[in-house]
């Protein structure tokens, strides 16, 4: 039976509904968004399967760059299908300039530098990697640290003139000891204490490929494949690997899609 086609919905809402799907989050560069369909459904964003739990929830997720339209894809228990094409709201990053930095805090100098970030970015993709069906997510996230936003998702930073990658996390400018909680429940996937650009680093996977890292860690208080409650003491702010002061540098991704650890949270409480 072919699939019905839908047209794209507008972008300014944060639910959407058709015969069997539903849709919650902004639908955004860097959103993320838990669909619910009928359990026993297949389902498919951009072509790819994606885990759908025992009660028909899943995630989808855009990246910082993602285009004007998505395409999700359902196979209900009937046999019935269903095709849907997603507006993705497009977003404006702002440009973030440092300038007198010390030539080792831009760029690493030496080969085995370079060979000790490559090393480092497997462990975290390793980690990036589970998926596992716990829902954990489900609970809803909180801000793992307060503090002043120093950093925001999505920004270009040039560094002593020298454009780099986008930022992909969220900056909390906090004193170095500052606790840091778990946003959500989860497994610790990664805990390694001196990365050579993120310093003290943990990666916590909240289900279905779902994951937080926190950056530049003074301390670890968690080990690989525990498990973390939602609010838990997991961590302690502070300013290693190459960072210019103490903050918790926050991400989120959904396996190597990159999203916007903001839009799960609402505004930093005062």
């Amino acid at each position: 039976m072919a699939c019905s086609t839908h047209k794209p919905r507008a972008p300014n809402g944060v639910a959407a509904q058709s015969t069997g799907i539903r849709l919650d989050g902004p639908h955004t560069q860097g959103g993320l968004l838990i669909g619910a369909v009928t359990p026993g459904s297949t389902v498919a964003f951009e072509g790819i399967p994606v885990r759908v739990s025992r009660d028909g929830r899943f995630l989808i997720g855009f990246g910082r760059d993602a285009p004007a339209n998505a395409r999700l894809a359902v196979s209900y228990p009937d046999g019935r299908c269903e095709r849907r094409l997603l507006a993705v709201e497009r977003r404006t990053y702002p440009i973030e300039r440092i300038d007198g930095l010390p030539p080792v805090m831009v760029a690493p100098r030496s080969e085995e530098e370079f060979d000790r970030i490559r090393a480092d970015t497997r462990l975290v993709a390793e980690a990036r990697r589970m998926d596992d069906p716990r829902v954990d997510f489900l609970d809803g996230f909180r801000w793992p640290a307060r503090g002043r936003i120093s950093g925001v998702y999505g920004s270009q930073r040039i560094l002593n003139g020298e454009p780099r990658e986008p930022h992909y996390g969220v900056d909390i400018a906090a004193p170095a000891g500052t606790a840091v909680k778990a946003p959500a429940g989860g497994v610790v996937t990664l805990a390694e204490p001196e990365m050579f650009l993120s310093g003290g680093t943990l990666v916590v996977d909240h289900g279905h490929g779902l994951s937080s890292a926190f950056l530049h860690l003074s301390r670890l208080l968690v080990t690989r494949g525990e498990r973390v409650r939602q609010g838990r003491t997991i961590a302690e702010v502070g300013a290693t690997g190459r960072a210019t002061g103490p903050h918790l540098d926050w991400r989120v991704n959904l396996f190597t899609r990159r999203l916007d650890p903001a839009l799960l949270v609402g505004p930093m409480p005062k």
